[in-house]
């Protein structure tokens, strides 16, 4: 296959999109990309993402070849067959598969779930000892149940991609079930995410495990408030993502 022609590729991609009956609200609503993506794609400005191609080409009853060329095949013989299944095989492998992913999500669950269980074992050690809930700082018991809270969402639920639109658009807010961030000045996208992603997930581990011991010697030296120690704590979280988002934006 030669390289792939842009204006070629749009032009075929609105042809089919037409003969369907689908506007391009209707093909970006299966797609779940915007509109503005596949006005961009028919005009030869940008091509779609590669997970996106197999569903653009069921979509519009056409092979991922015939997509990528921009033209109908001549033939359907078993030498077309055998190239739209290794080029389906190859866009399949260029990404993870849904049964990869739900390995990925089981071993980051186990892992942050042993987090936590260390965590609680931290204070039952506490407690056994001899400490009370009053030896810790007042602060630690919102911070705690928020590392429980976030550290779930980051390590088993987050997203491992953002929707196309946050790639082509300058969007600086998130938003996925209860978990919200608004950072002004920074742009989300799929090249910063990973990044945001991980620092949320060292935040949150480290904040179970470190928490109670930190917690029970800074209450007992009376070294700061609670309220600083607070904003040290979500500062941790929301300075390193502001960092590593900016750096890679």
């Amino acid at each position: 296959m030669h390289e792939i022609d842009n204006a070629a590729f749009g032009r075929f991609l609105a042809a089919r999109r037409k003969e369907k009956g689908f506007t391009q609200k209707d093909l970006a609503a299966r797609l779940f990309v915007s509109d503005k993506a596949v006005s961009k794609w028919e005009r030869g400005l940008s091509m779609p993402d590669i997970s996106l191609l197999i569903p653009l080409a069921e979509s519009l009853d056409v092979t991922v070849v015939e997509l990528l060329e921009g033209r109908r095949s001549e033939g359907a013989g078993p030498d077309a067959a055998r190239t739209e299944e290794l080029v389906r095989r190859a866009l399949t492998l260029s990404g993870e598969t849904p049964e990869k992913q739900r390995q990925t999500r089981r071993r980051r669950g186990l892992l942050f779930g042993g987090c936590a269980l260390l965590s609680l074992l931290e204070l039952a050690a506490a407690f056994l000892s001899g400490r009370g809930f009053s030896d810790f700082a007042v602060s630690f018991w919102t911070f705690e149940p928020l590392s429980l809270i976030f550290g779930a969402y980051f390590w088993c639920f987050a997203r491992e991609r953002l929707p196309a639109y946050y790639d082509e658009n300058r969007i600086s807010s998130y938003s996925d079930g209860f978990f919200h961030m608004n950072v002004p000045g920074m742009r989300f996208h799929n090249g910063n995410w990973p990044h945001i992603i991980r620092v949320g997930r060292i935040w949150s581990a480290v904040g179970l495990i470190a928490a109670p011991p930190v917690c029970l010697l800074l209450s007992r030296f009376a070294l700061v408030g609670d309220m600083v120690l607070l904003l040290l704590y979500l500062g941790g979280l929301f300075v390193p993502m502001l960092v590593v988002g900016k750096k890679y934006e």
